[in-house]
């Protein structure tokens, strides 16, 4: 029994935030940030939440898959940028979609999320305890930037993006890869809120986040070759084998070493990272709806899923479509 992925969504916010429009309230400019990056734009919440944004790019994916949010037996979230501290984004899903009978709660893997919360369900569904399962990641990056620190804030949008699965004999998960090291956690940082209660008082001074972007760059382009090599070789497949790779849109950098380290054509590797910059755990879903909805996935496709980011932590999963 295998875990397919039967419906994808997407969801982006109105706002699109272009590089010269970042160009008149910092000192920055396109040619600066498209050509270390890759970005040339990003969508910001405006009026959307989180919420809306999931509940969006659920009820696509659920209508693709064809079938009703009552289906579902589980509600996994990939986030780190919930509306709320509690509740967690997938109750306040379960609540939206009506989805009374889904157990629900939230996965935070920074960027890894998707594809932690997706390997989750795999198993969930390997072991027969559930069937329909309803996996989400997103995030709204925004409010958590620092809009002075034009070497972070400018690389990140917002964006949610969904995937619903249940158990198939044919197509499906074939093997997935995890990894973390707490260790190396600081490169890419965001503090909660302090402790303050009647014996210690820190104050309300909130953090943003910030990254090593080297240290960040140089652990992307080590770990992720080889998580993928290790899941293409779990699966049985050669990486020549594989259709298309579907990598978390941090950096064309990272993503254009990757293939060269790989040996891959970089046209196996898909990107809207232009126009939606890095969106943490929303971005792996995000652009799989992105290319399911262009036509680009076939039946029998061979197709790897790889994330990396904050934590630190890394994924990879192959599989055929």
């Amino acid at each position: 029994m295998k875990t397919r992925i039967c419906g994808t969504g997407s969801a982006l916010p109105a706002r699109v935030v272009t590089n010269d429009d970042l160009s008149k309230i910092m000192d920055t400019s396109d040619a600066w940030i498209s050509s270390r990056t890759g970005i040339r734009s990003r969508h910001l919440a405006v009026e959307e939440t989180l919420t809306d944004l999931s509940e969006k790019a659920a009820l696509q994916a659920l209508e693709e898959a064809g079938i009703e949010p009552g289906d579902l037996d589980m509600i996994l979230a990939a986030t780190l940028s919930a509306d709320k501290l509690l509740p967690s984004l997938s109750c306040e899903l379960q609540s939206r979609l009506g989805a009374v009978g889904a157990v629900a709660f939230d996965i935070n893997a920074a960027c890894s999320g998707f594809l932690f919360a997706l390997q989750t369900a795999d198993v969930y569904i390997r072991c027969g305890t559930y069937r329909n399962i309803l996996v989400v990641g997103g995030e709204i990056l925004s409010k958590l930037m620092d809009w002075q620190d034009r070497s972070t804030c400018v690389l990140f949008g917002d964006g949610a993006g969904a995937a619903v699965v249940r158990p198939d004999e044919g197509c499906g998960i074939l093997s997935s890869i995890q990894g973390s090291d707490g260790s190396r956690g600081e490169a890419l940082l965001c503090e909660n809120r302090k402790n303050n209660n009647p014996y210690v008082t820190n104050g309300t001074e909130l953090s943003y986040v910030s990254m090593d972007g080297q240290e960040v760059y140089k652990f992307a382009v080590r770990t992720v070759p080889k998580a993928i090599l290790d899941a293409v070789e779990k699966a049985g497949f050669a990486v020549d084998e594989i259709d298309l790779f579907l990598l978390h849109q941090a950096n064309i950098r990272i993503i254009e070493s990757v293939a060269k380290r790989l040996k891959v054509p970089l046209e196996r590797f898909p990107m809207n990272l232009a126009e939606c910059g890095n969106i943490s755990a929303g971005s792996v879903p995000i652009l799989l709806d992105y290319v399911n909805r262009r036509g680009m996935l076939h039946p029998g496709d061979k197709v790897v899923l790889a994330g990396f980011g904050a934590g630190l932590t890394w994924g990879a999963s192959a599989l055929t479509w």
